[in-house]
């Protein structure tokens, strides 16, 4: 007997060595995302209470385009949503200061002609996992010839980089994607934005020390222009200028990447208000 109660109190010392361990690194991943927002930085903080702040429409409104991707990963959509779009806001407001009305909340848009029409300037996250109907690219496409503005952001590596082109292929086959150089007034309708930083995710820069993923080395700035040199749709590609946004709170984020996205957002949101 008393070898059989050897086992058991050994077992059950493995049961709870297995529950203490699950235990631990469930409170890790816990820690590892709470801590992102440990130390936050005063002048990125979105309000402690939503409820108590001074909601207004104002001139521009950020809208994020809701779209369907491939399935593997759910609502490609969504990623960093909502607190990217919300601090982005509140950096725009309590750091760039401007003299534009920016509206306190960020909002959502599908691909409803009434719905788009409503915005000059709407952000899509990950379009390596976009996927147009043939109703999503005609209404994206008359919004974008009658002054609308476009943003891609957050794709990496060749396989979404020919994910990207497909998919405008199908809204402008007539229009090829163009590099465009820093010279163009885009880079320089606020901020000056002399160089083509690559925007790291939050993971890949602070655990790893990388700024690239997926074999996206070299970091470009693509656009569409129509025929009277508008930029309609802007490309940040190998780059994640949302993560900057969401992210820049966290002190272990770099700030030169933060301010950098913050920057860019800017001139972008000039740029689809006064053409």
């Amino acid at each position: 007997m008393s070898g059989v109660h050897y086992r058991l109190k050994s077992t059950e010392t493995l049961v709870c060595f297995v529950i203490f361990v699950c235990f631990v690194i469930s409170c890790l991943d816990v820690a590892s995302v709470s801590s992102q927002r440990l130390y936050p930085r005063s002048e990125f903080t979105q309000p402690k209470n939503k409820k108590d702040s001074n909601h207004s429409r104002g001139e521009f409104t950020f809208a994020r385009l809701r779209y369907q991707s491939d399935g593997w990963r759910g609502e490609a959509w969504e990623t960093d949503y909502p607190k990217a779009d919300e601090q982005f806001l509140e950096g725009l407001r309590g750091w760039v200061k401007s003299g534009l009305s920016i509206s306190t909340d960020p909002t959502t848009v599908s691909f409803d002609q009434k719905d788009l029409q409503q915005y000059p300037f709407i952000y899509a996250v990950e379009p390596g996992q976009m996927e147009l109907s043939n109703e999503d690219a005609a209404n994206l496409r008359e919004y974008l010839l009658r002054g609308g503005f476009l943003m891609l952001d957050d794709f990496w590596g060749e396989y979404e980089w020919q994910n990207v082109r497909r998919q405008m292929f199908k809204v402008f086959p007539e229009y090829q994607i163009k590099d465009l150089p820093l010279t163009h007034t885009i880079f320089h309708c606020y901020f000056d934005i002399d160089e083509v930083i690559q925007i790291p995710n939050v993971q890949n820069i602070i655990y790893r020390g990388r700024t690239d993923e997926k074999g996206g080395i070299t970091p470009y700035y693509h656009g569409i222009v129509d025929d009277n040199d508008r930029i309609m749709v802007f490309i940040a590609r190998n780059s994640d200028n949302g993560d900057a946004w969401e992210w820049i709170d966290d002190p272990r984020y770099p700030l030169k990447y933060g301010l950098a996205a913050y920057k860019l957002g800017m001139n972008l949101i000039v740029y689809s208000m006064t053409h």
